[in-house]
């Protein structure tokens, strides 16, 4: 299992995915719990690798990951360019507009909530797209 992680000041995205690509976890967290939360889906799941976004506090947050977990697992940096705006457009294909909101353009759409978990999910498919 692969765990993503797009770290932010604020909020953090999180994810656990199969190499199958199937998703089992996807979610934003305060960035204050995101190491607990990391902590527990790794007691949770057979995580073995951590993709990190290389943007924003990477640096600070893979510090803090190698200390706070086991050392078999092994931490990735994945470029982060645009993948917000990936997400976004991810966002509408998870989450398909209904009623009157599907015939805004897609272009114009703001999603209803954060998009730092799908990031997290797009972090993965790049690793595993140059792998």
């Amino acid at each position: 299992m692969i765990l993503g992680f797009d770290p932010g000041k604020d909020k953090c995205g999180i994810a656990v995915m199969g190499r199958d690509r199937s998703v089992c976890y996807h979610q934003v967290v305060q960035s204050e719990s995101a190491i607990s939360t990391i902590q527990s889906l790794c007691e949770q799941f057979a995580i073995e690798l951590l993709v990190l976004g290389d943007q924003t506090t990477s640096k600070s947050w893979k510090q803090k990951l190698t200390q706070s977990l086991s050392p078999e697992i092994e931490i990735i940096r994945v470029d982060e360019r645009f993948s917000s705006l990936e997400a976004k457009d991810r966002y509408w294909e998870m989450y398909p507009p209904t009623g009157l909101s599907r015939f805004i353009p897609q272009g114009m759409r703001t999603p209803p909530r954060p998009v730092d978990d799908i990031v997290a999910i797009v972090l993965i498919e790049r690793y595993l797209n140059k792998s």
